[in-house]
């Protein structure tokens, strides 16, 4: 008898909580396609032509996996290593660089520093449905905006770039 309440309580303490029976366990995860990603860098970088402007572009998953990058003609050197590490920074922060650059200036927040991010200007968290499906960094001109030019051109309303 003793055998059978040790087995049972054994039993007992594995089980799952009656929660995790009510709630699922696993759940479906978007995240950007490299047909998606290509489209982004070609369509911002059209934008880049249309304004005059040269760019480097950084797109990552929604685990931070580098999809695609692309550097113009005449981009720095440095162009596509900046434009990484800018969506490193909006994919950890969920939120345009911009506003973690103006956290990090007012003091407001320090951590990105600390985390070694770069809060620098030019990239976007790309969010469907709410969901964060990765990022998009561009270094050189007017980064976000080209970024943000992308993301309407390419989803066509279907995405946004603020995961907060």
């Amino acid at each position: 008898m003793k055998k059978l309440s040790i087995v049972a309580a054994v039993a007992l303490s594995v089980m799952p909580p009656v929660y995790a029976q009510q709630k699922p366990l696993t759940r479906e995860i978007k995240m950007i396609s490299s047909a998606g990603a290509r489209a982004l860098v070609d369509a911002c970088s059209a934008w880049a032509e249309q304004n005059k402007q040269t760019v480097a572009i950084a797109i990552l998953d929604w685990g931070g996996n580098l999809i695609e990058s692309h550097a113009m003609e005449g981009a720095p050197m440095n162009a596509i290593d900046t434009a990484l590490l800018k969506a490193k920074s909006a994919l950890r922060w969920r939120r345009p660089t911009s506003e973690t650059n103006k956290m990090v200036r007012s003091g407001e927040n320090l951590a990105p520093t600390f985390m070694h991010d770069f809060p620098q200007p030019g990239a976007l968290p790309i969010v469907v449905n709410g969901q964060v499906i990765g990022a998009m960094g561009v270094s050189g001109a007017d980064g976000e905006k080209c970024a943000q030019a992308a993301i309407e051109a390419v989803f066509k309303g279907q995405a946004g770039s603020a995961g907060r």
